[in-house]
């Protein structure tokens, strides 16, 4: 339920910003006005909007398959799952976007929107419950396991930062994957071992 009310929120915010770019250019983080101007809602707010229609597609693709999955999960660890749930989304937007603003503080022109941050936390944070966690992608009649999906997201991220030009923190997806791999195991350090434990047995 969570997972869909974001993915419904951020469907909406982003639909506005494409069609008003003052919206687009309020929110989307600039390192600049964050670091110098002390505008911290960009921190937040830069992960509710996207650059075009594909991009925020295949954030909320990655966010809907995996999302659903951590939100059962989730209860194994936490008597509050919905909390702990909002709370590793939204902290690993603000968390994951810090070092692109460490990075280019002094650069005026460099700007980026999208939840990257939040979706590769809730990705490799479900990873970590189930390894093995299946997905569907388009014509592939087979699904693939969530931890190959997962090292391909990556590779896609680091390949696309490299590219760059498209105002996406791909960078951010790095940080986010280890925040979100990490934040559950401090609730239940015993999940890294079964973690391995599916790994090795598959």
């Amino acid at each position: 339920m969570i997972t869909l009310l974001i993915i419904l929120f951020t469907t909406i915010v982003s639909y506005l910003a494409f069609r008003n770019r003052e919206i687009f250019s309020k929110y989307m983080l600039n390192s600049y006005m964050v670091y110098h101007k002390k505008d911290y809602k960009r921190l937040l707010s830069h992960g509710f909007i996207h650059a075009d229609w594909g991009h925020l597609f295949f954030n909320m693709f990655t966010l809907y398959f995996f999302g659903v999955s951590l939100e059962s999960n989730l209860g194994a660890i936490s008597s509050f799952p919905s909390l702990l749930y909002i709370f590793i989304y939204l902290s690993a937007i603000v968390i994951a976007s810090v070092p692109s603003v460490q990075k280019n503080k002094n650069n005026h022109w460099y700007n980026s929107v999208g939840a990257s941050g939040g979706v590769a936390a809730i990705l490799f944070a479900s990873i970590l419950f189930d390894p093995m966690t299946g997905i569907y992608i388009f014509l592939i009649p087979i699904p693939i396991p969530g931890f190959i999906f997962g090292l391909a997201y990556l590779y896609y991220s680091h390949y696309m930062s490299k590219k760059g030009g498209d105002n996406i923190n791909h960078e951010a997806h790095f940080v986010g994957a280890l925040y979100g791999f990490t934040i559950p195991i401090f609730f239940e350090p015993m999940l890294l071992k079964l973690f391995f434990n599916q790994l090795i047995s598959w």
